[in-house]
């Protein structure tokens, strides 16, 4: 699966999706059961090796049925969690 991002008021929003059941040894992927999401959050200028930002599981109760659904939800809860202050540059750096 390709890594897209996009940047918000100065963050990096990547958007990470993965099947609610994990996979069992000697069977496929279930996408069946939905998916469930997070977003990583960095801050600008961030070093490229990975090491700097945040991870934040989007808060859902059910799975969601596809993973564009997954995807577009934790965009938006990357976007609450910089409008909503919950985030400042300094301490995305600091980590």
């Amino acid at each position: 699966m390709t890594s897209t991002s996009r940047l918000y008021r100065g963050f990096e929003i990547y958007p990470l999706v993965y099947p609610h059941c994990t996979t069992q040894a000697g069977y496929g992927h279930n996408y069946d059961e939905g998916f469930d999401a997070s977003v990583r959050i960095t801050a600008p200028h961030a070093d490229t090796d990975g090491s700097q930002g945040q991870v934040f599981r989007v808060p859902e109760s059910h799975p969601f049925k596809n993973s564009g659904d997954a995807r577009r939800a934790s965009t938006v809860y990357a976007e609450l969690l910089i409008d909503g202050g919950a985030l400042h540059q300094s301490t995305l750096s600091e980590r």
